[in-house]
C-alpha cells in the first residue's frame, strides 16, 4: 500500500545509528546515504524508509498521533526489534512487547520512541 516513508532527523548520524540497528533486525542492509540532502535510505521488501533533515529547513518534530509500524516474522524478531531499539538509543513506551487481543484479532505489538521522538511499533497479525 505504502511506497515509503520519510522521517525528520535533528542528529541524521545518530538517527542513522538507530535506523541501522533497527533495520538490521528486519533483514535489510545499512541505510545508504544522499549527501545533496543530508538523508539516508534503508530499502527493504520494496519500500523505502527515508530519515534525513526536514527539507524545509525547519527543525524535525514528531508527528503527535502519528506511528511507523514494521512488519516482523513472529515474537521473537519483534522482541529483538524492541531490545536493540531502546540499546541504540531509542525509548520504550506503552505496554511491553505483547500479544495483545483486544484490537483486530490477536497482534504482537512492540513501542518505542525514536532518538527524535517519532513513534515506532513492530506488529505481528498472530495466528
Amino acid at each position: 500500500m505504502f511506497s515509503h516513508v520519510h522521517l525528520g532527523a535533528n542528529d541524521v548520524e545518530k538517527s542513522r545509528r538507530f535506523y541501522d540497528a533497527i533495520m538490521g533486525v528486519l533483514g535489510a542492509g545499512p541505510g545508504t546515504y544522499d549527501a545533496e540532502r543530508n538523508r539516508y535510505f534503508w530499502s527493504h521488501n520494496g519500500t523505502l524508509l527515508i530519515v534525513g533533515e526536514p527539507l524545509d529547513g525547519e527543525a524535525a518534530t514528531a508527528g503527535n498521533g502519528m506511528t511507523i509500524g514494521f512488519t516482523v516474522e513472529d515474537e521473537a524478531m519483534g522482541h529483538k526489534w524492541y531490545e536493540t531499539a531502546c540499546a541504540n538509543g531509542g525509548t520504550g513506551i506503552e505496554e511491553p512487547p505483547s500479544v495483545r487481543t483486544k484490537m483486530v484479532g490477536d497482534l504482537f505489538l512492540a513501542y518505542v520512541r525514536d532518538p527524535d521522538g517519532n513513534k515506532l511499533c513492530a506488529l505481528k497479525v498472530m495466528g
